[in-house]
């Protein structure tokens, strides 16, 4: 796929959302999420700023990169200061407003991504992104907040194509995962084999490098995984071979700090009953 289409998808992918979120009351706003202290407002902020920094990032790196120092040190005062950074002033906005900041951001972004070049690389906050990767990288949190969003107000989103980019992007983040943690790069590889919404096979990872190790299953359910909105064991990917398993329970397809995702559905019932 040519950067042009994949440009187009992150369009598609972030109107699917506004086609959520438009119609929202504006209490269903305050709904909190998933994430924690996040609310459906912060899920969205949180889109709108990024959407501008990568904006900015393509336009002008320089001062991008002032702008990441800024953040990087107000997230050092405390446990809530980058959510301050990033969302306060969106929180301050009458949903009506929230909603136009956002378009705002999306439009920022689609105009200065129409620049880049197949070939151009783009600085962000940890190592620079070629443009493909950038795209794909802005997409995913669209898809992953956006899901967020839609399991917070009881909306559902039809799975389509554009899971193809999530799961590229859980697959090509395999070794970052684990060195994210300051653990070593696996060895080997794993055989990744995804239904896709229209019935198609995808598949990623070198069959003979990979052994026993693999993941069958939905492209939904595996980007899910990758992008730490659902437990492994919530869904219905078989994972077989250690290498395999030790991934999918480690997988983040996202760049900051290392988290852990959800827990399993029957662990927090049963943390529930002690």
């Amino acid at each position: 796929m040519d950067l042009a289409d994949l440009l187009e998808d992150l369009l598609d992918e972030q109107a699917s959302l506004d086609e959520v979120v438009a119609p929202l009351e504006d209490r269903d706003w305050d709904l909190p999420t998933a994430s924690p202290r996040w609310s459906v407002t912060d899920q969205i902020g949180h889109l709108r700023y990024f959407d501008r920094a990568a904006a900015l990032a393509i336009r002008d790196p320089e001062a991008f990169s002032a702008e990441a120092r800024k953040l990087m040190e107000a997230s050092l005062v405390g446990e809530t200061s980058g959510d301050d950074f990033t969302l306060g002033g969106f929180r301050r906005l009458v949903p009506a407003e929230r909603l136009a900041r956002w378009r705002q951001g999306r439009a920022e972004l689609a105009e200065a991504a129409g620049m880049l070049g197949e070939r151009d690389r783009v600085s962000w906050y940890g190592p620079s992104m070629g443009a493909k990767s950038f795209v794909t990288a802005r997409l995913m949190e669209a898809w992953a907040h956006g899901t967020d969003v839609c399991d917070s107000v009881g909306a559902r989103r039809e799975p389509t194509h554009r899971l193809r980019h999530v799961a590229q992007l859980g697959c090509i983040t395999r070794s970052w995962t684990f060195l994210n943690r300051g653990e070593p790069a696996p060895e080997g590889d794993v055989r990744v084999q995804l239904t896709a919404p229209s019935g198609e096979t995808w598949t990623w990872g070198d069959a003979e490098a990979a052994g026993d190790n693999a993941v069958t299953g939905p492209a939904l359910d595996f980007c899910l995984v990758v992008t730490q909105r659902r437990h492994v064991d919530d869904t219905a990917l078989a994972v077989t071979g250690e290498h395999a398993a030790d991934w999918l329970s480690k997988a983040q397809a996202f760049a900051g700090p290392p988290t852990d995702g959800p827990r399993a559905r029957q662990e927090r019932t049963t943390g529930s009953r002690s």
